[in-house]
């Protein structure tokens, strides 16, 4: 059965679609397992996806959710699963050097949930190093390439996630979002992604980076798949606690009007920086949105600029803490030297690469002594008047809207070489993680022939609010998830 899963099909299959054939026993969890499995063994375009994956493991996954009962909405549907989250049947490596071949003893909150629902893993996503970058071009394992355009990143740190849904790897995937991991490879891609609240989803089992700002979510084809594999995921955790799950179930309101919404748009997220083509499909989706019955209301975050360098001293004085457990004793990779000190030095000199040193270095620095209140309590501060420039904005808005990154998907090795231009692709993301906020991006045109992506964002636990509104918005844009160079391959 298999065999007749063309891969124009699979391109197309979205979560729901794959579980509807598993219900309508079209195909098995099995079969269909092994159509995604063959497809990413044979990738044409080489995307670099995944890094792990085990088709033993996946099988006996499938024939497993396979002997689930037939109420389980979501039995064998296929799932990729980024490399930052603990994996008991595969290895776990964060996409770095110093973790190669460790296999965790236990699977993250989310992958046991993913489980019991029946989900699939096909394997490890690709990422940065660590969760850090923007582009997919950090990690220890070679570039990730946008399924739209080969010589163009997919954006990062889910970037392997990103492209696998893309690129017709797997229906639906898992990533993180410290900073906008999710939205922005998910904007460049032309996919669903969704950063849920922070502490809707548990964090158990995610290698942190930077765990005041680290949160799991669903990328996805569209925006009742996001709704459904959230489902899936966020539940309080007595194991994590600063999760506490969502405030009320996970729901999709489908509706074919935005009548009496009011949506915010920050004249921040409409400045100098943003690509005037990227701008001009934004004003036309704003356009849209008026039409559909949505009041745009101009709000102010007037601390918004100061976004970028809050976190830049936050993410990496957390990491530096998070990081300081790679060491070659405990696991992962060891370099042998004639002291600990050196054994330390040289482990972490050959096994971490050189954003994640950079971002250790500037860390440390910030939480050393003299410098710790004049640089990160500074910007914990900062991170308190973006938080509440949110709060008064949501006061006279429902939710705030705006582009999700600057730009389109940039070409490979363009920015490697100029970090702040890197930074700049997360400016419209970074103030939600800061402000813990829930956020969504949704694919609403092209570029240059490349997807643009629509971001929502709302009050803390406003997850259906935003959901329902990303849904009607999407019906409306009726944008093509499939790349379109894919497309036209599969129709030759």
């Amino acid at each position: 059965m298999s065999g007749a899963l063309a891969d124009g099909e699979l391109l197309a299959l979205t979560g729901r679609g794959a579980a509807a054939m598993i219900a309508a026993c079209d195909v098995s969890p099995a079969e269909l397992a092994d159509a995604y499995l063959d497809r990413i063994e044979h990738d044409p375009d080489e995307t670099n996806a995944f890094l792990h994956v085990d088709r033993e493991a996946t099988r006996a996954s499938a024939e497993l959710a396979g002997t689930l009962d037939a109420s389980v909405p979501t039995r064998g549907v296929p799932l990729a699963v980024k490399d930052l989250l603990s994996t008991k049947d595969m290895p776990t490596t964060c996409g770095s050097r110093i973790l190669e071949g460790f296999r965790p003893v236990y699977d993250a909150t989310a992958v046991a949930l993913a489980r019991e629902a029946g989900l699939v893993n096909l394997g490890k996503a690709n990422m940065d190093e660590f969760a850090m970058g923007s582009s997919n071009e950090t990690s220890a394992y070679g570039v990730v390439r946008n399924p739209w355009d080969p010589t163009k990143v997919p954006g990062g740190s889910s970037g392997g996630s990103a492209a696998a849904v893309a690129g017709g790897l797997a229906p639906w995937a898992l990533g993180s979002d410290t900073g906008g991991s999710i939205r922005q490879p998910a904007a460049l891609c032309g996919i669903v992604g969704m950063k849920p609240t922070y502490g809707v989803v548990s964090r158990y089992g995610l290698v942190a980076f930077a765990s005041s700002l680290d949160q799991i979510g669903p990328m996805t084809k569209d925006v009742e798949d996001c709704a459904t594999l959230l489902g899936v995921i966020a539940s309080p955790d007595a194991r994590d606690t600063t999760c506490v799950g969502p405030r009320e179930a996970v729901s999709l309101d489908k509706r074919d009007r935005l009548d009496g919404v009011r949506l915010g748009l920050p004249r921040q997220f409409m400045a100098e920086g943003i690509d005037p083509d990227v701008k001009a499909v934004i004003e036309s989706n704003l356009r849209c949105a008026i039409e559909l019955g949505a009041a745009i209301v101009d709000v102010d975050l007037p601390h918004a600029e100061y976004a970028l360098a809050a976190y830049y001293l936050i993410a990496p004085a957390e990491a530096s803490a998070n990081l300081a457990r790679f060491d070659g004793v405990r696991y992962g990779l060891r370099v042998d030297a004639d002291s600990l000190g050196e054994m330390y030095d040289a482990t972490r000199a050959k096994g971490f690469g050189l954003e994640v040193q950079r971002r250790i270095m500037i860390g440390t620095y910030a939480l050393s002594s003299g410098y710790y209140d004049a640089y990160y309590g500074q910007a914990q501060r900062v991170r308190t008047l973006i938080a509440r420039d949110f709060e008064r904005v949501f006061e006279h808005c429902d939710l705030v809207i705006g582009p999700t990154s600057p730009t389109t998907a940039f070409g490979i090795g363009e920015r490697m070489d100029d970090p702040l231009a890197m930074y700049a692709s997360d400016i419209c993301t970074i103030p939600v993680n800061l402000a813990a906020l829930p956020g969504i991006s949704i694919p609403s045109g092209l570029a240059s022939g490349l997807p643009v992506g629509f971001q929502l964002i709302g009050p803390a636990f406003s997850e259906n609010r935003i959901l329902s509104a990303a849904w009607t918005l999407e019906q409306a844009f009726q944008f093509d998830p499939v790349p379109t160079r894919l497309r036209q391959e599969v129709q030759r």
